[in-house]
């Protein structure tokens, strides 16, 4: 494993699949047109790619680890038609008021928290502060915010709808219409970073 590598780490329901209210079902999952393009021009520029996704479903009893482990299959499977993969998908499964333990706890992985961002920073030698997170919620950026990365809003999923209250909440480095658009922004700071550098 290579040190210092850089991580775009999107969300997932809303960023590159389209937003279900609690997705329990593999069928349920669709990629939101272009998102797997970003995914393989990101593969072919050489970052890594992750996806950090919180799933409370679990806690509330709406699906089961299992059940995520179907979902993520399909994911990963559509992806791959695109000539799209990820080096990593990271979930939290819990909330603070719902379910039953194991489940129902406060935690550091549930975004805002960095447990996610962090532990794949561990695991693939990503550094924090040279990567970006993208997402359609708050929660995503200020996740990012709080782990030193630059962030990107994006416009779908719940993205339009929150945008303002992200605003209030935190200083967004960029809005972006989906995560298409969010790749050409990122690859453009990537761009000015390889020119500079000696």
């Amino acid at each position: 494993m290579r040190r210092n590598e850089v991580g775009i780490f999107f969300d997932r329901d809303g960023t590159i699949n389209t937003e279900v209210d609690f997705l329990t079902h593999p069928e349920e999952l669709e990629l939101i047109p272009n998102a797997a393009r970003a995914i393989h021009e990101a593969n072919a520029y050489g970052v890594k790619v992750f996806v950090i996704t919180n799933q409370s479903g679990i806690a509330r009893g709406l699906l089961t680890e299992e059940d995520l482990r179907r979902i993520h299959h399909r994911f990963l499977t559509l992806l791959a038609e695109c000539g799209a993969r990820v080096d990593g998908i990271y979930y939290c499964p819990h909330h603070p008021d719902y379910g039953v333990p194991p489940y129902r706890r406060v935690c550091r992985c549930r975004k805002p928290g960095t447990g996610m961002l962090d532990r794949a920073a561990r695991e693939h030698g990503i550094v924090l502060n040279a990567s970006f997170v993208v997402g359609d919620r708050c929660n995503d950026i200020l996740a990012g915010k709080s782990a030193n990365c630059g962030t990107v809003l994006v416009l779908t999923g719940y993205g339009a709808a929150e945008r303002d209250e992200c605003f209030s909440a935190t200083p967004l480095d960029h809005v972006a219409a989906d995560a298409y658009a969010a790749w050409r922004y990122i690859k453009k700071q990537l761009d000015k970073r390889r020119l500079s550098s000696p």
